[in-house]
Formats: C-alpha cells, sequence, structure tokens
C-alpha cells in the first residue's frame, strides 16, 4: 500500500510539472525522498543503484545524514 502512494505521489508531481518530458533526475530524486521517511534500508538500496556508489564511501556518505539524524533522536 504504502509503495502504491509513493508511486501516485510521484506520478502526480510528474503531471504537475512536466507537460511531455520528464527527466529521470526528478523521478529518483522523489523516490528517494519517500523511501528515505518510509524505509532507511530501502532507501540506502535504490540509492546505491541510482546514484552508482563505487564504493564504501559513497556508502557512508549517503548514510551520515541519516545516522545522525538518528543519534538526535
Amino acid at each position: 500500500e504504502e509503495v502504491e502512494r509513493i508511486a501516485s505521489e510521484v506520478e502526480l508531481e510528474v503531471y504537475e510539472n512536466f507537460e511531455v518530458e520528464v527527466p529521470g533526475r526528478f523521478i529518483g530524486e522523489k523516490v528517494m525522498e519517500a523511501l528515505k521517511v518510509l524505509d532507511q534500508v530501502a532507501f540506502v538500496r535504490f540509492a546505491s543503484v541510482y546514484r552508482e556508489f563505487k564504493d564504501v564511501n559513497d556508502f557512508v556518505e549517503e548514510l551520515q545524514p541519516i545516522l545522525q539524524q538518528q543519534r538526535r533522536h
């Protein structure tokens, strides 16, 4: 249900912001934003493919904000 909701929200934003051609980056960033809130593991998995992480440092850079946010809560 949550995945369907995310897909519907992204689709709505696409229709609201674009008439013909939609940059893939727009869709990818919207999906990442939604996954970051919904499921952090799914977010990291998606980000690793979408952003084409090349090594562990790329993962660490992406995880730092999440880890810092968890420490504050």
